[in-house]
């Protein structure tokens, strides 16, 4: 069986990163903001910044069919944490990239409002929805 390809994740921070420059934001890729339910380090993509105001951005790539689809609701429940216990993080972004997703449109028009509260820290957004609004500084 051969190894799944962890490296996409680099591609879809790649594809976010020059919308954020064109929006007027700073980041940083990488970041360890401490750690998630569970005890776990929290590591985020990207941190953006402007105006004093700091955004979490999580990437989930899904080429082909698999488990991140499934790891959507523990990453919200993680971000609205994260920000929940922070001033310093604004919201949270999460950004859902690639064709290989069977419920990308459920978590993108709110399907889990139903099960979990996180409207207000949280956003999931497509990859191409997140760059017309990071490329035009309306994070």
């Amino acid at each position: 069986m051969a190894p799944r390809d962890t490296r996409t994740g680099g591609v879809l921070e790649s594809m976010i990163l020059p919308a954020l420059e064109r929006g007027g934001y700073e980041y940083e890729t990488q970041v360890n903001i401490g750690t998630r339910v569970g005890g776990r380090r929290h590591l985020v993509d990207v941190i953006a910044s402007r105006e004093n105001e700091k955004f979490l951005i999580s990437l989930k790539w899904q080429q082909v069919g698999g488990t991140a689809e499934q790891k959507v609701p523990f990453e919200v429940i993680s971000l609205m944490d994260a920000t929940l216990k922070s001033n310093e993080h604004k919201k949270a972004y999460l950004v859902l990239g690639g064709s290989g997703w069977t419920l990308r449109d459920f978590y993108t028009n709110g399907g889990l409002k139903e099960f979990l509260k996180y409207e207000e820290k949280v956003d999931i957004l497509t990859l191409e929805d997140f760059i017309a609004t990071a490329n035009s500084g309306k994070l």
